[in-house]
């Protein structure tokens, strides 16, 4: 590891386009296997993905991590309003202080 970027974002790759891509992926992975059930007949399995995005993004992961960060990261601010939270998306332009 480079000790320059020690406190630093990392905005490259997938973190350009999402903050959390593993807990991304997690939920991802949580609704595929409820396709996977779902097409076997067991619709009622719905309930672990919902249960465990809900638990990604309100509980645990993405809130706790979103505030440590906050303090810990310089220009976290600025890539919190640049780059989405949870689903990969076009990051946003930077807003320009000036205008």
């Amino acid at each position: 590891a480079d000790p320059t970027n020690k406190g630093k974002v990392f905005n490259r790759g997938l973190w350009r386009y999402t903050r959390h891509p593993n807990y991304f992926g997690e939920a991802a992975q949580w609704w595929g296997y409820f396709l996977i059930a779902a097409a076997a007949g067991g619709f009622w399995t719905i309930f672990s993905p919902i249960l465990m995005t809900f638990l990604l993004l309100r509980v645990s992961g993405v809130t706790m991590l979103e505030d440590a960060l906050k303090d810990r990261r310089l220009g976290y601010q600025e890539y919190i309003e640049t780059t989405s939270a949870f689903i990969p998306w076009i990051p946003k332009a930077k807003r320009d202080e000036g205008i």
